[in-house]
């Protein structure tokens, strides 16, 4: 396969003349050092996508030779991990310190007449992450003849979850079937398995939960073992470590079990022996992710054990392999009164408890991947386990696979949050980086189709959550003007406009679908458009009316003192900002509060008035995204301006329906 959609930023296009003679120039010759080329299979994939890169930009092809030392006179590209970099070469590139696990360093110098760039780390995965920026840097028409460039990641797991079924569907994908082809592996290999695999690497993702967190226990089958093995071969090619969503009550299902309890020695003794099978078929897997006592998924809790004890029988299994159990925190119901309360009163009391390679994977908002939410609680409530945090890149309530939203400013918000945990200064994103056990995880949007993930412009944030779970300090801005770059090309008016739609997109969304801190009024089950009204469900907590509270006297779920006392499960700074109705920032507003009506907001407006003025700025946006698109149809082949004008006509047709609805339903609330 080729094209725009399926290459989304490893878009080698050729580059104009003058920079392919520029980069020819510099890149005379390209030297590989290693002590045994046969061995490393990651070198090798950095050496395939150099001669790929590099051919195509100066329409040559490239020659890549090997050595184990590097010549005084050497010049050109040189890439071999930091042990193998002479004195002399070091002195020269004035490279006086290495980044840790990773990470990587770029550098130019002059040698004599000639110029050398290297790419160096203490690893070949490294080197390979380098090699992908370096690649890069071409892709934007950059200055690479005085690089000086230190890329450490700040954690040191960068993971995506898949929700793959082993029927080949994806529990809320939105971008064709599964890219796992169970029924053929094996025996048949997919192309894809190694283009996902570029993908990943290209921008630091280095693990993958194949399989859904609703699994099915079959995947732990010998059966099955074999085939995720057969995927493991590819990916680890790339620096992927692969892990499996696993059933607790796999010992009843799957083992014939009478119990899955992880205090009786039987159920440890069968997990062992699984264990050992996994890690005999495939030596470098990471270990398992577990949905636990969820959404009727089955967990300790049966067995009068908590969540700690149920993780730390796996971990202590796990340990002897250098695997880890991710043990995820999204949990509710069971008596409470806030659906938000319930993972924080569930799981901090067992802070401490953890053994180190069990990981809590917590969403980034306490009730379920909405538009815009506050910080989840726990994130600085737990400062003595490890921690994931857990993003949705597909859109599952927002807009799905039709509307056009650049999540990377909502993640951005989440991390640059101050918990105040330790003091000022403690960010979410500073609690994950603080610990090497620590990192992110993120529900991936990609399937088979064509374009990866559902449209061309999907794939943006792919790419943006890998950016920001290597450095969640990168700019956001920055981060989409790349991806436009690499994706479109360097067509001045055709970027501008892409930016134009990337940095407007969210705050668009969120007024067209839950401004003010509204929250979970999609239509039950799907997920897919407005139904603030929807009684249905089987319980109090899925229903829009019990987030919403709308009544005669105003708008918004009260957690403060008076309500859920939800607030109390913050700092006693952001304790004091959410609960005061004159200080809670207002884009939280009716998260926090039950609103009157007849509030005045910032603007001078009624909350009435303000929520009128919202939904139709939503829209407004939205129709101001499609009209920059339309307004750059000369500038694009007609094929990719239909497909994205699609999805985007689709997002103001639907941005319509957000506002009819929702204002029509809430202002019949009014003067009851």
């Amino acid at each position: 396969m080729s094209g725009l959609g399926y290459n989304v930023w490893l878009n080698y296009k050729r580059q104009n003349k003058a920079f392919s003679d520029k980069y020819r120039q510099i890149l005379t010759k390209v030297l590989i050092l290693t002590s045994n080329k046969k061995q490393d299979h990651i070198l090798t994939s950095a050496e395939e996508e150099l001669k790929l890169a590099l051919g195509t930009f100066s329409n040559k092809q490239i020659k890549i030779t090997y050595a184990n030392t590097i010549y005084d006179k050497t010049e050109g590209l040189v890439i071999g991990t930091y042990n193998l970099i002479p004195d002399s070469v070091r002195k020269l590139i004035q490279i006086h310190k290495i980044p840790k696990n990773d990470g990587y360093v770029i550098k130019t110098a002059k040698n004599g007449q000639k110029q050398i760039t290297v790419i160096t780390a203490i690893s070949s995965k490294g080197i390979l992450y380098g090699t992908f920026k370096f690649i890069r840097l071409l892709q934007q028409q950059k200055e690479i003849s005085s690089l000086n460039i230190f890329s450490e990641p700040k954690t040191s797991f960068r993971m995506l979850n898949h929700w793959d079924n082993l029927d080949g569907s994806i529990e809320r994908g939105y971008a064709g079937k599964s890219l796992w082809k169970w029924d053929e592996l094996p025996q048949k290999i997919s192309s894809r398995y190694k283009a996902y695999a570029r993908i990943c690497a290209s921008v630091g993702i280095n693990a993958s939960v194949l399989n859904n967190v609703n699994t099915q226990p079959e995947i732990l089958s010998c059966e099955y073992l074999t085939k995720t093995a057969a995927i493991a071969d590819v990916l680890r090619r790339y620096g992927i470590t692969i892990y499996l969503s696993v059933n607790f009550a796999s010992p009843i299902l799957l083992g014939k079990l009478s119990s899955a309890d992880p205090a009786d020695n039987n159920v440890i003794q069968w997990w062992t022996d699984k264990i050992k099978e996994i890690y005999e078929l495939i030596p470098d897997f990471g270990g398992f992710l577990m949905k636990a006592d969820s959404e009727g998924q089955p967990g300790p809790f049966a067995y009068g054990k908590n969540h700690a004890e149920g993780a730390n029988m796996f971990a202590r299994i796990l340990q002897k392999y250098g695997g880890r159990i991710i043990w995820r925190a999204f949990v509710y119901g069971q008596g409470e009164t806030d659906r938000a309360k319930k993972a924080y009163s569930d799981f901090q009391p067992l802070d401490g408890k953890f053994l180190p390679n069990a990981i809590l994977q917590i969403k980034n908002g306490a009730i379920d991947f909405q538009p815009r939410e506050p910080v989840h609680p726990l994130f600085g409530a737990m400062p003595n386990t490890n921690l994931f945090m857990e993003f949705q890149i597909t859109q599952e309530y927002l807009g799905q696979g039709n509307h056009l939203v650049y999540l990377a400013p909502m993640w951005k918000e989440i991390l640059t949050f101050d918990t105040f945990a330790s003091g000022k200064g403690t960010t979410v994103g500073k609690i994950l980086a603080e610990k090497d056990g620590s990192g992110f995880a993120a529900v991936s949007n990609t399937g088979d189709n064509d374009d990866w993930c559902g449209s061309l412009f999907h794939p943006a944030n792919l790419f943006a959550y890998g950016m920001l779970a290597w450095d969640y300090e990168a700019d956001t801005n920055d981060i989409a003007r790349e991806w436009a770059v690499c994706t479109w090309g360097h067509n001045v008016k055709l970027i501008n406009a892409i930016m134009f739609i990337l940095t407007n997109s969210w705050e668009a969304c969120i007024n067209y679908m839950t401004p003010l801190g509204l929250h979970h009024i999609m239509k039950y089950n799907h997920h897919y458009g407005p139904d603030p009204a929807c009684d249905e469900g089987e319980r109090e907590d899925w229903k829009p009316r019990y987030y919403h509270r709308a009544d005669s006297v105003g708008l918004g779920f009260d957690r403060t003192e008076t309500g859920s006392n939800a607030i109390s499960q913050y700092s006693e700074h952001n304790k004091k900002l959410f609960g005061n109705l004159k200080t809670c920032p207002e884009k939280y507003l009716l998260w926090f509060h039950h609103v009157p009506w007849n509030y005045v907001l910032s603007s001078g407006r009624t909350l009435k008035e303000e929520l009128v003025f919202l939904y139709k700025k939503g829209v407004e946006q939205a129709e101001e995204l499609r009209d920059k698109w339309i307004s750059i149809k000369n500038e694009v082949d007609s094929d990719s301006y239909e497909s994205v004008l699609n999805k985007l006509n689709i997002q103001v047709k639907d941005a319509h329906e957000w506002q009819n609805v929702c204002v029509s339903y809430f202002l019949s609330f009014v003067d009851k």
